[in-house]
Order: structure tokens, then C-alpha cells, then sequence
């Protein structure tokens, strides 16, 4: 069962704060932000992605390391006072993001859960949480 999720913005620190996918969703539709998806290349390929989003890895596979194009491909793509959203798979990965984008001068947020949501009693993600568990729009492949 899906529960209804908060619409407010979380306080955090070293960004603007944490909201739901609902709200990140809202925004995307009314055009108030970009959506930038910092999963791997790899993650959203096989687990699946949100349309329009703006795929740009945090860190790439094989091995996680950084991104070296990472600041300069985020400040591409975050129109000058637009807000930008981050995703990664459970919501971990984006808070690094996010930290890093308000350094860069922009207006970011974290999406809680992630596309993903949080693991299972049995190390599954899908079915506590994240973009698809909440309905909103996404695709495989």
C-alpha cells in the first residue's frame, strides 16, 4: 500500500533541503526544476529512469569514482534560477549531490527515497519507498 507523502521541504544542512518525490514531481510538471539523475549509466539502464530527467553520474562504474565532469555538466543543464532536484537509487548518493550543487551557487534538493526506496528484510529495494513505489512516471530499458 502506498502511503501519502509529505509535500513540505525538509530541513537540511548544506543544501536546501529534502522533499518527496510528489513534490519533486510538481515542480518538474509546473517547470520550477530540472530533475538530475546521478545514478550510474548502468543503474538506470538495467533498475529503470524517470523521463526528462537529466542523466548525469555522480560517480561512475565500474569502480564509483568521481565524476570529473560532473560541476560542469550540472551547471549545463540548471537553467539560472531554477531549482535543481537529485535523485540516486535510495536517496544517499543525491545528499552528496545536492551538497555539491549549492556550493556550485544552485537552489538543490534532495529527492527522500531515492527511485529505489530502502532495502527489504531482504536486501530488495522496490517495495519500501522511492520513485516507482509512489506511482509516479518512469521507464525500463
Amino acid at each position: 500500500m502506498t502511503t501519502v507523502f509529505s509535500l513540505q521541504i525538509q530541513a537540511a544542512s548544506g543544501y536546501a533541503g529534502d522533499i518527496s518525490a510528489e513534490l519533486a514531481w510538481q515542480w518538474l510538471q509546473s517547470g520550477q526544476a530540472v530533475l538530475v539523475d546521478v545514478r550510474t549509466d548502468a543503474e538506470r539502464e538495467w533498475v529503470g529512469g524517470v523521463p526528462g530527467a537529466v542523466a548525469l553520474a555522480w560517480k561512475q562504474w565500474p569502480g564509483m569514482a568521481m565524476n570529473p565532469g560532473f560541476d560542469a555538466g550540472l551547471q549545463a543543464v540548471v537553467p539560472t534560477g531554477a531549482k535543481v532536484v537529485l535523485l540516486c537509487r535510495s536517496g544517499v548518493r543525491s545528499v552528496a549531490a545536492a551538497k555539491r550543487a549549492t556550493e556550485l551557487g544552485l537552489e538543490a534538493y534532495n529527492i527522500l527515497e531515492g527511485f529505489e526506496g530502502d532495502a527489504d528484510e531482504n536486501g530488495q529495494r522496490g517495495r519500501r519507498g522511492g520513485w516507482r513505489f509512489r506511482g509516479l512516471p518512469w521507464r525500463q530499458g
